[in-house]
């Protein structure tokens, strides 16, 4: 077997360190700074022996064997020491034409508990495996393409590190190669995982399934009976085949904790440990591989945490979005305006210049209809964004695509029963049916010729299989969901491309889009004011724990939604100054925009003052309000809650809300941990308008402060 190291050296990668067998991975350098605080200096780096490569960066480490066959033995935190491989599986599993292959991996192991090092040497290639032989290693590619050109975060994580290609032969199947590609960042415990096939034979192959990502993780507890919920380790997982879900934990996503029936050693009577991690579609893609193409599958990200601290782990979660998909710190300020009547848009878009606004979104029930491509149609909407763009603010609208009925022939069919019907949303179109298929190109071309520059697109395709054997973009059942998601896919993809802001409900980040709900029930909108302000600092407070602000949409009424009547609405603005101020501050605060819904953003002088100033500030301090948050308090209506925006690498390394939904001042001892702002001895901490102190922090990094919050309001407090 070949086993060369075919190092690409056209483009000078990175530095690559050749090492003997005696060299073990605990001599990797480890980080000697906190990732979250400061960017370590080590590198992602390749370590190569003639058994053995490592990938590491001084955070975690991946160690692949290369004697009888390449497998993963070692899955490392570095600066913990956890180890997450116990037993040796293969790199992916891909079935062609009915039979499962192994890519890579090793067999014989004597316990599956455990590894040890002397064992590998002999161990064997699994039966009709595919087997290692050559290795790229590459700098990091770009991701996706995107072009930026509205604000975004001045402290934005760049993507950095080094990708290493492991290639594979099967010495029955002539001119098939799997390539598994590995690609590990600077500065982050995470590492991505994806495979290709390239067909260079002479006849066409059939994908049946595959399996990106296997990890035999050891038990996080010892459970000898099944409990209620099993314990999963300290690993964070998220591939791009995602769809179905406000956050990914939600989407019936393509993660799976599996038995293991080879560990037999297990403490689980019964042997039910799910501990095995496998990334895999449930289904398909049942895709047919024509000579001279290539299949790629889907990325697999690694996310290696340090521990069970919800906040820190949350915090790292953040930064991985941060790093993969940049284009969700882009945050815009933006009118939902629920007209397209020509002059009311004018008159918006006119309000928006004036108070600081940045954007209309032409909102659902506005009249817009984005398939209409008649010259009229097209025209009006043209006319309306050079209207805007002189005034430099942004035009764009609303389309739904998922949740309604179209037609017999152009609908999800349901497996069961042949008819339409069994999809999310009970009836939807398939995206692969000529409908669907037309849909997105009407969609891109009215954003092309219009100049849109927001898509607002409800009902993204939400994972539905389909039956039908007749609709052009998949052939059946088994790769309806693949084809249907890749459509979608490369439709954001290209809007990403060309800088169109995409607002999606739906976790679709990794692929394009820029923003996603917050995550509220829409209902509550028709609630009292009052309850919606508090509940509306529920959602932001829960909602930041997987997000960074600016990923996020909320939501104010400033007209009637789902129902509530004037009890529920800002209109007129006016009369409502107070539920107004305290929705601009908490959303603006927070770093995340609302959806302010209505046709105007002000209707009196006063209303326009309030409006400039709220923007004002919010400009003034954007970058630091759109850094990640700090938990403080859960809003609960009997006591002070609040949040805290921290980023290190700013000259205000924190700016604190504390809120007030008593209707009685609020004086307070209050901790401040500042751990995260990079502040280590003294930090000048201003309240409110008083002059700004200087506290020494305390061993864990905290300060105490005293304060008074006024009833039913809030208050700043400003960190250097």
């Amino acid at each position: 077997m070949l086993k060369t190291c075919a190092i690409l050296l056209s483009t000078l990668l990175l530095s690559i360190s050749l090492w003997s067998q005696n060299d073990q991975s605990e001599k990797l350098a480890v980080a000697d700074k906190d990732w979250l605080i400061e960017s370590p200096e080590i590198e992602a780096r390749a370590f190569i022996s003639d058994r053995e490569v490592i990938l590491a960066n001084g955070l975690i480490s991946r160690t692949i064997y290369t004697g009888a066959n390449a497998a993963t033995v070692g899955l490392r935190n570095l600066v913990t020491g956890e180890e997450f491989i116990r037993s040796v599986k293969p790199e992916a599993l891909v079935s062609i034409d009915g039979t499962s292959y192994p890519i890579g991996g090793l067999s014989g192991q004597k316990e599956h508990g455990y590894l040890k090092q002397e064992w590998l040497d002999e161990m064997t290639s699994p039966e009709n495996a595919f087997k290692y032989t050559d290795l790229e290693v590459l700098e990091l590619g770009p991701g996706l393409r995107w072009n930026q050109n509205r604000w975004m975060s001045t402290t934005q994580w760049e993507r950095n590190g080094m990708e290493a290609v492991f290639h594979y032969r099967h010495p029955t199947l002539n001119g098939i190669i799997v390539k598994v590609h590995y690609e590990i960042f600077d500065g982050l415990p995470l590492m991505n995982k994806w495979i290709e096939v390239v067909n260079a034979g002479a006849h066409s192959i059939r994908i049946d399934h595959f399996t990106g990502e296997i990890i035999a993780h050891p038990e996080k507890n010892n459970y000898v009976d099944e409990p209620s919920r099993w314990d999963l380790p300290n690993l964070y997982l998220e591939n791009d085949y995602a769809f179905g879900g406000f956050t990914y934990v939600e989407s019936p996503n393509s993660i799976y904790w599996e038995l293991d029936p080879d560990y037999s050693s297990q403490v689980n009577w019964e042997m039910k440990t799910p501990c095995v991690l496998k990334s895999q579609p449930s289904l398909g893609p049942d895709y047919k591989l024509d000579p001279g193409k290539i299949f790629e599958g889907f990325n697999t990200y690694v996310l290696i945490l340090d521990g069970t601290d919800r906040e820190r782990n949350g915090l790292s979660i953040r930064k991985m979005y941060r790093t993969l998909a940049p284009w969700i710190t882009e945050n815009p300020i933006f009118l939902h305006l629920v007209t397209t009547n020509k002059a009311k848009v004018k008159a918006a878009i006119d309000q928006c210049a004036e108070t600081g606004y940045e954007m209309v979104i032409l909102s659902f029930g506005s009249g817009l209809n984005m398939e209409d491509l008649s010259e009229k149609n097209i025209k009006k909407f043209k006319d309306l964004v050079e209207y805007a763009n002189k005034k430099d603010i942004e035009l764009g609208g609303y389309s739904l695509f998922s949740s309604r009925k179209i037609a017999p022939e152009t609908d999800i069919i349901d497996k069961e029963t042949g008819e339409p019907g069994g999809a999310k949303f009970g009836n939807a179109p398939c995206a692969g049916s000529d409908w669907g298929i037309e849909y997105y190109q009407k969609l891109e071309t009215f954003i092309r010729k219009t100049g849109f520059s927001v898509l607002e697109h409800d009902g993204p395709y939400p994972g539905d299989f389909c039956a039908s054997t007749t609709h052009p973009g998949h052939e059946g059942y088994k790769d309806s969901q693949w084809k249907q998601w890749k459509q979608v896919t490369d439709f954001y993809k290209q809007l990403r491309a060309n800088g169109v802001y995409m607002n999606l409900p739906d976790i679709y980040h990794l692929s394009g889009s820029n923003k996603i709900g917050i995550g509220y029930r829409e209902v509550n909108w028709s609630l009292p004011r009052e309850q919606q302000i508090l509940l509306g600092r529920q959602n932001i407070y829960d909602g930041t724990w997987l997000k960074p602000p600016s990923m996020a949409w909320t939501f104010v009424p400033l007209t009637q939604y789902h129902g509530g009547g004037s009890a529920a609405t800002l209109e007129p603005l006016a009369d409502h100054l107070h539920e107004y101020d305290m929705h601009m501050t908490q959303n603006y605060g927070s770093g995340v925009q609302a959806c302010y819904r209505g046709p105007r953003l002000y209707d009196t002088d006063e209303t326009k003052a309030l409006v400039i100033e709220k923007i004002t500030h919010y400009k003034k301090y954007r970058d630091i309000l759109n850094a990640d948050i700090i938990h403080l308090r859960r809003p609960d209506g009997r006591d002070w809650d609040g949040i805290m925006h921290v980023d290190p690498k700013l000259e205000i390394k924190a700016y604190a809300l504390l809120y007030n939904p008593t209707g009685l001042t609020l004086k307070r001892n209050i901790t401040l941990p500042l751990y995260f702002t990079g502040i280590t001895k003294t930090a000048s901490i201003k309240i409110g308008q008083e002059q700004a102190i200087e506290l020494e922090l305390d061993r864990d990094y905290s300060v105490e402060i005293q304060v008074n919050i006024p009833a039913n309001g809030y208050l700043s407090i400003i960190i250097k």
